[in-house]
Parts: C-alpha cells; sequence; structure tokens
C-alpha cells in the first residue's frame, strides 16, 4: 500500500516535471510558470499545470507586528515640517529604519506614545502640543511650545510592521507547501529551499496590509536573467578595443569607476574588475573611484578648480584607459539634456584617449518613478535611460544594461525595492552584483 501510495505522487511530480517545473537546480528554465491567484484575503490557489496538474491553496499569515516599549532616545530634535523627505522630520524610530531612511508604511499609527520616563507616574506627552511625528515615514520631534525641553530623554512605545517575501514550494514528493521567509523592515528575504525543492512562487507582504492584492503575488516566471546568446565577438572587442587589447596582453590598464552615492560603497566595480582578473588571467588593473554622493554630472561639471569634486582634476586629469559611468543621479535628465551634457563628456573622454562605458541606473523608489506596481515594470519609464540608448547607439559606446536587468527582477520572484539598503535608491550587495553581471556582459562571447 505505501509503494502505491508512492509511485502515484511520483506520477504526479514527473508530470509536473514535464510540463517545465523541475525539481532540481533553480537555474533550470520554466517553460509553463505556475499559475497563481487569490482565492481569498489570505489565500493563494497555486496549480502547477500539466496533464495532471498538481494544485493547492495556501494560507499567508498577515504581517509580523513587532511591539516596541520604553524605546529610549536622549533628546528629540525640533520636528521639522518643511522638509518633504519623512525620515528626516525628527529621530528615526529604530524599529522602521533603513540605512540612513525609514520605510513608509512601517509604523501603526495609533500605536505611538511618547513619555518622560518610565512606571505609572510617568507623564505622556500629547501628539501636535508637545511632539509632532510623520506617522508614514516613522519619525518624531519635539516641538519648542510643547513640555518636552530640549536635550530631555523620552521613552517611546510603538508598533511596527516588517516586511516579508514568503515562497510556495514544490516539494520533491509532489506536495505544495508555502515557507515563510525572513522579515526585515527594508530587505526581507524569501526563504532558502533543499535542492529537491522548487520554488514556484513568492508572496510579498510589504509591511502593513489589510489584505493580499493581485499585486503581491510573484510567480516565478524565469530563474534568472536571459543573457543573449553569446557571439564568436564580444560587445567590448567592438566598442573597447583598446581596453580589450590591454586585458590580454597585460598592459597596465586604468580604470576609473565615476558615479554618485552608489559608486561610494565600491562593491559593483570591485566585484567587475575580479572577475576581469578572472577573465583576464594576465591583465594588470588599477581601479579608481570618483563618486560624489547625492549629486550628478552636472554636478561635477559645475565645480570650481580645486575643489574636491572638481570634473577636469578628479575625472579627467586621472588619465584612465576605461571610464564607467554610474549616475542614477541624472535620472531627471531628459533625452534632449542627455544629449547635449553626455555630448560634452564624450567629447572630453575622447580628448584623453578613454573609452566609457555607461551604466544604466536602477530602478528606485516606485513613486519616484512614477510606478503603480513593481509587477509588469519591464520598460524602465525615465526618459534619461531611453536618451542614454540612444545616444549610445548613435555614438558606439558601450552601454551595461543595469536598468534591463532590474526590470526583470519582478519575474524572477522578486520585488527590486526588497534589494534598496535605503527602501529608497541604494542596492544591497545583490543589487551591486546585478551591475557587475551587466558590465561582464559586454566582456562575454563564445569560445
Amino acid at each position: 500500500m505505501k509503494n502505491g501510495t508512492k509511485m502515484s505522487i511520483q506520477a504526479m511530480f514527473v508530470a509536473a516535471v514535464i510540463c517545465g517545473i523541475t525539481s532540481v537546480g533553480e537555474a533550470a528554465p520554466f517553460t509553463t510558470p505556475a499559475e497563481v491567484r487569490l482565492t481569498g484575503e489570505w489565500t493563494v490557489s497555486v496549480t502547477v499545470p500539466g496533464p495532471h496538474p498538481v494544485a493547492a491553496e495556501v494560507k499567508i499569515s498577515r504581517p509580523d507586528i513587532v511591539t516596541v516599549t520604553q524605546e529610549k532616545y536622549d533628546r528629540l530634535p525640533d520636528f521639522n515640517a518643511k522638509t518633504s523627505a519623512g525620515w528626516r522630520k525628527g529621530v528615526r524610530l529604530k524599529g522602521v529604519v533603513a540605512a540612513e531612511c525609514t520605510v513608509e508604511g512601517l509604523l501603526a499609527p495609533r500605536s505611538l506614545v511618547v513619555r518622560d520616563g518610565l512606571g505609572p507616574a510617568a507623564k505622556t506627552f500629547k501628539k501636535g502640543i508637545d511632539y509632532e511625528a510623520d506617522l508614514l515615514s516613522g519619525s518624531v520631534g519635539r516641538l519648542p511650545q510643547g513640555d518636552i525641553a530640549p536635550g530631555q530623554p523620552v521613552y517611546i512605545d510603538y508598533q511596527h510592521a516588517r516586511q516579508r517575501l514568503d515562497s510556495v514550494v514544490l516539494c520533491d514528493d509532489g506536495r505544495i507547501v508555502l515557507k515563510t521567509g525572513i522579515p526585515h523592515a527594508a530587505m526581507p528575504e524569501p526563504p532558502a529551499l533543499a535542492p529537491d525543492e522548487t520554488r514556484l512562487a513568492n508572496i510579498y507582504i510589504p509591511g502593513l496590509l489589510d489584505a493580499l492584492t493581485q499585486a503581491h503575488l510573484y510567480p516565478i516566471l524565469e530563474t534568472s536573467y536571459p543573457e543573449q546568446p553569446a557571439t564568436s565577438s564580444s560587445i567590448a572587442e567592438e566598442l573597447l578595443p583598446r581596453t580589450v587589447k590591454k586585458l590580454e596582453s597585460g598592459e597596465p590598464l586604468k580604470i576609473l569607476a565615476w558615479g554618485d552615492s552608489v559608486t561610494t560603497f565600491n562593491r559593483y566595480q570591485t566585484m567587475f574588475v575580479e572577475r576581469l582578473k578572472a577573465r583576464y588571467p594576465n591583465a594588470k588593473i588599477e581601479l579608481v573611484t570618483e563618486a560624489w554622493g547625492g549629486r550628478n554630472t552636472g554636478s561635477y561639471l559645475s565645480e570650481p578648480p580645486g575643489s574636491v569634486h572638481n570634473y577636469q582634476e578628479k575625472v579627467l586629469n586621472t588619465k584612465p584607459d576605461l571610464i564607467i559611468s554610474e549616475f542614477v543621479n541624472d535620472g531627471g535628465l531628459s533625452e534632449t539634456q542627455v544629449k547635449e551634457r553626455y555630448g560634452k563628456i564624450l567629447a572630453d573622454f575622447r580628448e584623453i584617449g578613454a573609452e566609457w562605458i555607461i551604466l544604466t541606473p536602477h530602478y528606485v523608489r516606485p513613486g519616484w518613478m512614477g510606478l503603480s506596481s513593481q509587477r509588469n515594470i519591464d520598460d524602465d519609464p525615465r526618459a534619461y535611460v531611453k536618451g542614454v540608448r540612444v545616444f549610445a547607439q548613435k555614438n558606439q559606446i558601450a552601454v551595461a544594461e543595469g536598468s534591463l536587468r532590474y526590470g526583470r527582477l519582478w519575474r524572477q520572484g522578486i520585488p527590486y525595492i526588497t534589494l534598496m539598503e535605503n527602501n529608497i535608491n541604494h542596492p544591497n550587495v545583490y543589487g551591486h552584483t546585478i551591475f557587475a553581471d551587466s558590465l561582464m556582459s559586454l566582456f562575454t562571447k563564445s569560445e
């Protein structure tokens, strides 16, 4: 009886494999993704199609709520109502912090209580009189006319949610189960799987949430970015011939990574150089980074001689062989502005004999990009990205498509914002790996 049961389960699983869902190695391609749909506020139906479909309904846990009591702050700054950045209006509640910012929508608004001490005799301060708070961003500041003195310690109670990324998983015995992800304020991680398990979908719980919607369901449509087929020659050989020659011959090669705050982390460029060294064993590479947080190419061009970030002195005068530019802060440029500004930069680079890779930017906070969802976002809506592509094609400049890769993360079950350390625009280590992948793709060719 047991053997008969085992065989029937295996038969179901074989049917799942035939229709394209494999049980080993998440990198295998999906030809027929699982069908995922809502059946209730917190229930999801998942079906692996095929001649003998496998189906199950899974119940998703509600958002993780954390209760914080008597969180001490030695002082409250004055509430700054003038700034549009909610995390800068006051002290950032620790439970909702994401790097230097906060995550919007995690704080339970009615849970906030501010007191002057501990115990039943502690005075409870009044919102709007003694202090003010940005309840969306989770920041608190004193009001000068209130009873909270400058430099006075306060104790704050509140509740906050954490983001979570759960996975619907196909087991090797044919069962469909739910695995809970690792909750985090900004960067939730999906659960790790055993080698014989296959991720069918991720369910995104972004914080406080009354019910799931279809926008929170991320069926796995592909397991990795679809790389272009390798050809007999690489893009780099065509557009970066002097760089490739030096990499192959072992002549010294100076690479300048030029950018904004993303480049200050020294992540993607370091990964890229290490991969180049592995690809070209004779390579002798010097990596130089020139980056300025919160600024763009226009900022560099406007800096006077002697400035710490003067364009002539810190970019052109370093005499790099190859320049990689990363400027997510150029994202507000129009196509015309890209043509004008980047045209000047290109002329400067060619005058010093430098080759150029433009790294298209990652996606940032959805509202900043005019996105209402993190799904179905293959096409980057920013005019800047379109302008870069047109400019680069016309002028035969290499483009490393970070943007294209970020735009397809939803197909891999990843809401891209979960890769941002500050929940806005600073990619984590994996996010920088995406940049390194896009850079190395320029050097890929068939062997």
